[in-house]
């Protein structure tokens, strides 16, 4: 458990595809003036040095995010991506990638609320250290899981849950279905965003199966593949997992994940993929 160091695969495709819909996510939150709230289960470091030494021993970033890098134009959600990049990137050369919850940080307005939690004792003061200076952003050390029980409902009322674990643990796809469904008791009405790994040997139907079965209505799913299931390979797509996606957003992925997959993929091999997996009255897709 914890031996997981996202920095070794920062920026790469799965990040690319994550990343774009947190953006359209918070977006859509931030069309009306009412205030959320964010929790960030799995946070991570919060920003990564692309030419450090975890990132550039496996050079993930340079088939993800740096294929676009040059690129501008091709939509607007993805210029969105791009432009959050390039923030932390003044001098106009890719060396950082932002995580998920600076990402958010930057994001938020005066009103609205991060809390960005990490579990990893080495990787949290890295957390803090990338929310510092940042309004309205507060890391926490601790599981995410137990923090959903003691943080939902937010007192705002509206807002997003991202659940991003590193799936190492055997029992991970079961505590993130546990953790949906306290979400449902809990905060109906809020926005998840569950990222899940695309993997030869381990495939996602199965645990998509058990989540159209929790009883919990209006889920899409996203996915992007960018090569061929190898066991060489391992990782050679990822998915989104959305309930209670805003409206709008299901057509705006329609239109980016093609794009992206002309970007990413190999030789033009793996696919894009967006669905709904249980509608809103509750019936699978």
């Amino acid at each position: 458990m914890f031996s997981y160091q996202h920095g070794f695969h920062a920026g790469n495709h799965a990040d690319v595809l994550k990343h774009s819909v947190l953006l359209a996510l918070l977006d859509a939150l931030r069309r009306k003036d009412k205030p959320f709230f964010v929790l960030d289960t799995h946070s991570g470091d919060g920003l990564y040095a692309l030419d450090g030494p975890q990132a550039a021993r496996l050079g993930e970033y340079r088939e993800g995010i740096a294929r676009l890098w040059a690129t501008r134009g091709l939509h607007p959600r993805i210029d969105a991506l791009l432009d959050a990049v390039a923030a932390e990137n003044p001098d106009g050369e890719l060396h950082r990638s932002p995580g998920s919850p600076r990402l958010i940080a930057r994001r938020l307005r005066a009103q609205d609320r991060l809390l960005a939690v990490e579990g990893h004792t080495g990787v949290f003061p890295r957390l803090c250290e990338a929310l510092r200076g940042l309004p309205g952003a507060r890391a926490e050390h601790g599981d995410g899981y137990r923090a959903l029980k003691a943080h939902l409902p937010p007192g705002c009322g509206r807002g997003l849950v991202l659940i991003d674990p590193s799936y190492e643990s055997r029992d991970e796809s079961a505590r993130v279905n546990a953790a949906l469904t306290l979400i449902h008791k809990r905060f109906r009405q809020g926005i998840v965003a569950v990222w899940y790994p695309l993997l030869p040997n381990k495939p996602a139907q199965p645990w998509l199966d058990a989540v159209a079965a929790l009883g919990i209505p209006d889920i899409l799913r996203a996915e992007l593949s960018v090569a061929a299931p190898s066991p060489a390979r391992g990782l050679y797509g990822s998915g989104m997992l959305l309930i209670n996606p805003p409206w709008g957003l299901e057509p705006q992925l329609r239109e980016v994940l093609p794009l992206l997959h002309a970007r990413l993929a190999a030789d033009g091999a793996g696919y894009w993929r967006v669905a709904t997996l249980v509608d809103e009255q509750g019936r699978r897709g």
